[in-house]
């Protein structure tokens, strides 16, 4: 049975390029730039006859949501994609495409894997995710970035799939495991910053229009996003959770059933902690000049300095100590948030404020935090978008019951705002809350003990590594 499909495998390889032997000398004879690469039928259904067989296997693992998820896609064969396979959204469905020259390389373990390894870019909601950072960071950081969260859930990998442990390497990074996409992309965006030799331009351009890749190339393996259906956020969602719904059919691993959950339960919305990793990896960083890096935007003016960022980022967090937030409650949320910005170059300021600010202090652990002032005024939010305001922040993380003002006096400016609303709260009453609002109630509330060993900062607690990528 293994001698069969690995004939058959042989024979698809030795046949693709003849495909593509004869494309070539058409488009030879016709001198033409367009490359048109006809793909047989009969190739397109030997070819789909042998995933099939991988699809099998799939389905007879332990995790066969795989399998079952991959019997809804459609399948089409591109020589043109950069990786063994890749993924889009068109006609209502996820398509999967695969790039024989590239895949039929890979033994039958490995194909699952590169199946795998698309679906859990789904499941994770990457094709939407990269879009918000498309502006600020470069395409090869995002892909390295997505391939590490989802490749370290994964075994058989290529040889040349980008790991963790492979990043850490060869850009000399001390990334932690199980972080968040955002996270990733932010550390790995500072290290090809700090690279003398500026890439761009030229070599994107050299590679414009090709129609034939036989090597994997990281910074073009998810290009095939940008040909997907022109679909709202909200809807790719729902599609998502239906194709979800039809594959989860058995036993999963522990990864799996948390991503699952975070689809089903939270229709993709991040817990207010998680959220906050999120927003760490996108906080815009300050910048500052360099005269070892030409400017991005004018490469060839050597007048023109370029910039490095220098991750300072400035976190203000905000206590509403009239509302019916525990100090248990307090406390664990705290402790979340050090843990979380301990990974970025910050600087926190707690602000206490009921109808006004009682007290702002600098924390850098767990030990500078101070009991509340037991003052239960009024409340008002504005005093701290006003204090805010004042400030060079990039991020304000309100912990509030969410009764207050219904309309800020106060616009925020230059940050961005999360509101975490206590588990006791109901809704907050501001009617724009220039910002994003979670729940409290994700978090655990453990003991009232404050000290540093509750702190996680080994990245590898069971409960910080699915949801996170």
């Amino acid at each position: 049975m293994k001698n069969n499909f690995n004939k058959q495998v042989e024979e698809l390889f030795i046949n693709a390029n003849e495909i593509i032997n004869t494309a070539t000398m058409i488009k030879a004879n016709k001198n033409s730039e367009k490359f048109e690469i006809d793909i047989p039928k009969d190739y397109k259904s030997k070819f789909f006859k042998l995933i099939d067989k991988v699809n099998l296997s799939l389905m007879e693992d332990n995790d066969n949501f795989y399998g079952y998820f991959l019997f809804q896609m459609s399948r089409d064969i591109r020589f043109d994609i950069s990786s063994p396979t890749a993924v889009n959204f068109k006609g209502a469905k996820y398509v999967i495409y695969f790039n024989p020259l590239i895949f039929l390389q890979l033994n039958r373990k490995q194909m699952e894997t590169s199946i795998k390894h698309e679906i859990l870019h789904i499941i994770s909601q990457h094709l939407l995710r990269s879009k918000d950072l498309n502006s600020r960071y470069s395409t090869l950081a995002i892909n390295m970035a997505m391939d590490i969260v989802v490749n370290k859930y994964l075994d058989n990998l290529p040889p040349y799939a980008t790991t963790l442990e492979w990043v850490n390497v060869n850009y000399s990074l001390k990334l932690e495991p199980y972080e968040t996409f955002e996270y990733y992309v932010d550390k790995i965006q500072t290290e090809l910053d700090l690279q003398e030799e500026d890439e761009d331009g030229e070599e994107n351009d050299a590679n414009n229009n090709e129609s034939i890749t036989a090597d994997y190339d990281p910074e073009k393996t998810h290009d095939i996003w940008e040909d997907s259906d022109e679909i709202d956020e909200k809807t790719l969602k729902e599609f998502t959770e239906k194709f979800v719904n039809q594959s989860n059919k058995g036993k999963n691993p522990s990864y799996l059933n948390e991503l699952i959950e975070l689809i089903k339960n939270n229709k993709g919305e991040l817990p207010w902690n998680l959220y906050l990793k999120k927003l760490m990896g996108t906080v815009e960083s300050n910048k500052k000049k360099t005269i070892t890096r030409r400017n991005r935007r004018q490469p060839h003016r050597l007048d023109l300095r370029g910039e490095l960022r220098s991750h300072k980022a400035e976190v203000v967090v905000a206590i509403d100590i009239s509302g019916s937030i525990s100090d248990e409650e307090f406390k664990q949320a705290i402790k979340e948030v050090l843990s979380i910005v301990k990974n970025y170059n910050h600087e926190i300021t707690i602000v206490e404020c009921d109808n006004e600010i009682r007290r702002a202090y600098k924390v850098k652990s767990i030990k500078d935090v101070k009991d509340r002032i037991n003052i239960r005024g009024g409340t008002k939010f504005s005093p701290v978008f006003e204090y805010a305001n004042n400030k060079n922040i990039n991020l304000l993380v309100y912990f509030t019951d969410g009764e207050g003002e219904s309309r800020l006096s106060v616009i925020p400016r230059g940050y961005k705002v999360l509101w975490v609303i206590s588990g006791r709260g109901d809704k907050l009453s501001v009617k724009e809350s220039y910002g994003s609002i979670r729940k409290l109630s994700k978090v655990k509330i453990k003991e009232d003990r404050f000290d540093m060993s509750d702190v996680r900062t080994d990245g590898y607690s069971m409960n910080n590594q699915a949801p996170m990528i």
